[in-house]
């Protein structure tokens, strides 16, 4: 069954879809190719979300101040759904813009530089395996070209943002798949921005938990009732997509959490797992990164140090190796 919503194709670029709003989608939505999306009204505008780099965040607002020359042409405001650097590596590039985030994000955000995945890139060769798979993942991305630029203003909680006459509220409901998790509501459009709390068509990845915030966050989305859904990664989608979410988190923790009563380890119970009905479904080696966490969760860490990220990226290596086609 397609997750996609049936009025917009899944292309790359630029989607407008109504009421001021536009989308703009990098298929096929795996590692580092987010979404974005802008509010237009009158001379303002609002872009939640930039790109993993300059270049690419650069292309996006050439087609938005084509789209809103008058909107666009000065952003007003840029709003950060959460730290990772696909969502944020952008900012630089609006240097008038007032950037808005949770404050969770901004102290994240200063622990995760981009010069961090570059000097990984920079040492691929002698990472073997490993840096193969980190280059398979980050490869494409310019992150020599990213200047961090953090936010001007942040909150603790929710926040209620005006882009002209254009009413857009900001949801914490973190930490999830980060600590400052953010869903962007416009109700005038019907329309719900929901950062990576959404991964249509690929594996979400549980980098922060618990699994329970996350499945309030799916069911906060849905209590809006919005007509459409822009993911962090892949397609537009509908209330559709988002049960489908729901229903993957809720699998993956109640399959984990057998393992772990039967004492598996954490990577034991990511390699058991049959993802038959996520067969379709990108990047399952993430379900690595998703065991680990709900590992932690249920306790398996209280007396031993929890997996680092060198680590948890290696067993993504091992598991796309020895299952490459699902």
């Amino acid at each position: 069954m397609s997750l996609a919503h049936p009025k917009f194709a899944y292309t790359r670029g630029l989607h407008e879809l109504g009421d001021g709003a536009y989308a703009w989608l990098q298929p096929d939505g795996g590692w580092g190719w987010s979404n974005s999306g802008m509010i237009a009204d009158g001379e303002h505008s609002c872009i939640i979300d930039t790109l993993f780099d300059v270049p690419l965040t650069e292309t996006m607002l050439r087609a938005y101040r084509r789209a809103e020359p008058r909107a666009a042409g000065q952003v007003g405001h840029i709003v950060n759904t959460h730290h990772n650097g696909d969502h944020c590596n952008g900012n630089q590039c609006c240097p008038e813009a007032k950037i808005i985030a949770h404050e969770l994000t901004v102290e994240a955000q200063k622990t995760e530089p981009p010069s961090l995945l570059q000097s990984f890139l920079e040492q691929a060769e002698e990472l073997g395996e490993l840096g193969r798979y980190l280059t398979s993942c980050f490869g494409p991305f310019d992150f020599g070209s990213v200047t961090p630029r953090y936010a001007d203003e942040t909150f603790a909680r929710d926040k209620n943002l005006a882009c002209g006459g254009t009413d857009l509220f900001l949801t914490h409901v973190g930490p999830a798949h980060t600590p400052g998790d953010t869903l962007v509501h416009v109700p005038r459009a019907k329309l719900v921005y929901s950062g990576d709390i959404l991964f249509i068509g690929g594996h979400p990845l549980i980098w922060t938990g618990p699994v329970r915030n996350w499945l309030a966050a799916c069911d906060q989305i849905l209590a809006w009732d919005a007509e459409i859904i822009v993911p962090g990664h892949g397609p537009i989608t509908t209330s559709a997509g988002v049960r489908a979410v729901r229903d993957y988190l809720s699998y993956i923790y109640r399959e984990a959490k057998a393992r772990h009563a039967a004492g598996l380890s954490f990577r034991d119970a990511a390699f058991d797992i049959a993802l038959t009905d996520y067969s379709s479904w990108g990047d399952a080696e993430r379900i690595v990164v998703n065991c680990a966490t709900i590992y932690k969760e249920l306790g398996a860490f209280a007396d031993k140090p929890e997996p680092d990220i060198p680590t948890l990226f290696g067993l993504m290596a091992e598991f796309k190796k020895q299952r490459p086609n699902i």
